[in-house]
Order: structure tokens, then C-alpha cells, then sequence
């Protein structure tokens, strides 16, 4: 499996765990988390860098088209995990001597 090697410039981490919510009269609940892995968690991503490193950021991305996933290590842990990124934005730096990229790389847990 390909692994994404970069560090991202600045990381913000998204957790919503997926729950399934009975409600009773009285206003009483019964939640219970939906399925074996329910809390996948979402990154955006920044990574600023020099033309030719953005240029090689971007060509793994869409080499994997938003579908294949890859692996990668989230700023601050020790273990890799699965991830798929379906969308990043580039943005061209003054002066042409590089390029901001803005990615959201999701977390999977099968292909």
C-alpha cells in the first residue's frame, strides 16, 4: 500500500463518532454506537511548499483519484492508519516559487 510521506504545514482533526439513537417517551434515550469501528476521524490539511514538492504532493493524490486509500501518520501519532483523500485545493504562492495545498484526508477501515 502507498504511503504518504509529507507533514502538512498546519492539521485540525475532526472526530464525529456514528451513533444510533432510540428515543422513549419522558424524553428518555437509548444510544448505542453504530457498527464495529464508529469513530473515524477527518483531517484538513495544509501543506505549503516549494513547486516542485507541491507538484509531487498533487500527482499522489490524483494518481489515487479520491477512491484508493493509502496510509499515513497523523502529526503527533505514532501509528499509521488507512486514509483516502477525496478533495485538496492548490493555490499558487507569489512569485510563483511554490504552492499552498489543502487537503482532507479521511479515515477508512476496509479497501
Amino acid at each position: 500500500m502507498p504511503t504518504f510521506t509529507w507533514s502538512p504545514h498546519e492539521a485540525s482533526k475532526k472526530a464525529a463518532p456514528r451513533v444510533r439513537t432510540a428515543a422513549f417517551g419522558d424524553g428518555y434515550q437509548q444510544r448505542v454506537g453504530d457498527g464495529i469501528n464508529v469513530q473515524p476521524a477527518e483531517w484538513s490539511l495544509t501543506f505549503v511548499r516549494r513547486t516542485v514538492d507541491a507538484d509531487a504532493i498533487e500527482a499522489f493524490l490524483v494518481a489515487r483519484a479520491g477512491a484508493a486509500s493509502f496510509t499515513w501518520t497523523p502529526p503527533g501519532e505514532a501509528a499509521a492508519i488507512k486514509v483516502v483523500c477525496p478533495e485538496w485545493n492548490r493555490q499558487p504562492l507569489p512569485g510563483l516559487l511554490g504552492a499552498s495545498i489543502a487537503a482532507t484526508f479521511r479515515q477508512v477501515f476496509g479497501e
